[in-house]
């Protein structure tokens, strides 16, 4: 599907990014959908969160607007406090990064 500019973001993406930079930034956007799938399907907003996690609610804004990268010890905090965690899973695409 053609944009306005004539190229999809998949095909500018390619364009400007290796396909590692493109793996990595997919692997944080996932991961941080998933955190706040979690904190929504708990019914626990951010101010709730930082009271369980002691992660500050504009840490927490920032991280799920995109506009940061949290820190692993961060994003375990966070996790824990839901009673979640990190998991080491395979990838669809066995190829290394």
């Amino acid at each position: 599907m053609e944009s306005a500019i004539g190229e999809s973001w998949e095909e500018v993406e390619r364009e400007l990014f290796t396909p590692e930079e493109i793996a990595i930034a997919h692997a944080k956007a996932a991961l941080v959908a998933e955190l706040i799938k979690a904190r929504r399907e708990q019914g626990i907003s951010q101010k709730r969160l930082e009271e369980i996690s002691g992660v500050k609610q504009p840490v927490i804004a920032r991280m799920e607007k995109g506009s940061t990268t949290p820190q692993v010890s961060t994003l375990l905090k966070l996790l824990a406090a839901m009673g979640k965690t990190l998991a080491v899973v395979p990838l669809n695409n066995p190829e290394p990064i």
